[in-house]
């Protein structure tokens, strides 16, 4: 099966090697993703979470789901010292930087449960993989055409955050402004919840963020300094790389 749509203002890819897994497989993940997007999109008035940061629902009212997410929100903010946090003012309540990663797993599940045991999820960067080798190339932060390093992924995901794609849209609470100190920050998890989760966290808190995600469980670490270094975990699968990223 391969499958490349379009959701949440990115393209999201799907190969399936397994034989047997009905076309109805994808279907489900598109159509969850869709769903996310209707109902967690800081975009939609109309959404859950607009709704809710609008005041307009109290936390006893939300969906099972959005709890969830507001939870996991909660948690890097905890645990990032206020670096990252999805209530910023003038900006509203914006939890897209934990609801990609955990709405694309929730994907990556509901494949599981339709017999796929081989496959990958690409969401505009981010994957989520079981079954491999597979191969995952990680871009070059200041040179499109360029990748600066490739790892190997059996079973797990690997996520990435930097400024190339959307600008200096990742802000660091504890200042307002947006954060510094890193081109890059790639995470391998066992889960891209967490991947893509601490990844971002990871770059609000600038350099400091390289030893807060290293230090968690599971977790291994790939990232490029404001000087082009790179500096990654012994643990990081990495297949090839550039000694730098200058």
């Amino acid at each position: 099966m391969r499958r490349v749509e379009q959701v949440m203002g990115f393209p999201v890819s799907l190969r399936v090697d397994d034989e047997g897994v009905p076309e109805e497989a994808g279907d489900a993940v598109f159509g969850w993703l869709r769903q996310v997007d209707a109902r967690f999109s800081p975009f939609r008035p109309d959404s859950e979470v607009s709704r809710h940061g609008r005041g307009e629902s109290a936390r006893h009212e939300l969906s099972e789901e959005l709890a969830e997410v507001l939870d996991l929100c909660e948690h890097y903010r905890i645990a990032t010292g206020g670096a990252f946090d999805v209530r910023l003012p003038g900006r509203g309540l914006d939890p897209c930087a934990v609801v990609k990663g955990w709405s694309v797993q929730r994907a990556a599940e509901l494949l599981r449960s339709a017999g796929a045991r081989s496959f990958v999820i690409n969401a505009g960067g981010d994957v989520v993989a079981s079954g491999g080798p597979w191969r995952v190339g990680v871009r070059h932060p200041e040179h499109a055409d360029r990748l600066c390093t490739v790892l190997e992924l059996t079973d797990g995901a690997v996520a990435t955050s930097a400024r190339y794609e959307r600008g200096d849209h990742i802000l660091d609470a504890r200042t307002g402004r947006p954060a510094t100190g890193l081109l890059s920050m790639t995470v391998l998890a066992p889960t891209l919840t967490e991947a893509d989760s601490v990844a971002t966290a990871a770059y609000a808190m600038g350099v400091e963020g390289i030893g807060w995600a290293a230090s968690l469980a599971g977790c291994e670490v790939f990232a490029v300094d404001g000087d082009g270094q790179v500096l990654r975990t012994e643990g990081f699968p990495v297949v090839r790389e550039s000694p730098s990223a200058a």
